[in-house]
């Protein structure tokens, strides 16, 4: 399928595009038509944006823009043939990560929530989804809780409700989360972590998946909790790794009694910063 597949990490920007885009070789695109760094991975082209800090933030082409109190960050990737005629039809992918605007300058980092989506709609063509990671007051998950999120030491234990909620989704469109976790540290493969959700299913009996793959929303609760051995004061990050699932060709709604289906991989991992603090 042509669609393009964004992850927007805190510290990096990683997008996939299936390999061989009419025909086009790995060696003949380039990101933001100026870097030739893209690899060949499991049936993908990948390109990354390693670093998105002040001083680097222009990196091959890469474009930024604030509107407080958003980041955004443009670029994309571009067929570049030199050769006298040209037979492969041009390929231009565009895409987009937006960031809070909670800036860690210690660690060069954004504090995000927010990516953008392109997903392809059939015979009508591509749209844009924007997908964010929001904390909500209750079960009822109708009301968002504005970053930064915070946990007392003395709610340590309470209910956290958190979900993924996608804007401009066509109905067909189902919002997925296939994994979450949580780590001490903004690197998602961070090597201390702790498993909230797997394969679309609760990790443990505390974790309650409320919706997943039935709408534009998928929505869980977990128990607040901080890692032994850290600083009372101190932050845990949840990551979410979300799929958009198409209703008209694959059943979407996870079945955590029994295997789900195959489903294409549409998506990325979002990222959102629980600050722990003491009184």
């Amino acid at each position: 399928s042509d669609v393009i597949l964004v992850y927007c990490y805190p510290k990096t920007i990683i997008t996939r595009i299936p390999e061989c885009p009419y025909g086009w070789e790995v060696n003949q695109l380039a990101l933001g038509g100026i870097c030739y760094n893209g690899i060949h991975d499991s049936g993908y082209y990948q390109f990354t944006i390693p670093d998105l800090s002040p001083k680097n933030k222009s990196y091959c082409g890469t474009q930024s823009e604030f509107k407080n109190p958003v980041y955004h960050f443009y670029n994309s990737i571009v067929s570049n043939d030199t050769s006298i005629i040209v037979k492969s039809q041009p390929v231009n992918y565009s895409f987009t990560c937006s960031y809070n605007a909670n800036y860690l300058v210690n660690q060069a980092a954004f504090d995000q929530r927010v990516a953008t989506v392109h997903v392809k709609n059939g015979s009508s063509g591509s749209f844009e989804s924007q997908l964010s990671l929001n904390f909500y007051s209750n079960a009822k998950f109708s009301s968002i809780k504005e970053a930064p999120f915070v946990v007392e030491t003395s709610e340590i234990g309470s209910d956290i409700f958190a979900g993924v909620e996608a804007k401009g989704l066509s109905d067909r469109f189902k919002v997925v989360l296939n994994n979450c976790w949580a780590t001490p540290s903004s690197e998602y493969f961070y090597q201390i972590h702790w498993p909230l959700i797997t394969k679309g299913c609760a990790s443990d009996s505390s974790i309650l998946v409320h919706e997943n793959g039935k709408t534009n929303r998928a929505t869980f609760q977990f128990n607040a909790f901080r890692f032994r051995n850290i600083p009372k004061l101190s932050k845990v990050w949840l990551h979410c790794e979300t799929h958009v699932c198409d209703s008209e060709k694959f059943s979407c709604p996870v079945m955590c009694d029994k295997r789900k289906q195959r489903m294409e991989q549409t998506g990325g991992v979002l990222v959102a910063e629980i600050s722990v603090h003491s009184k």
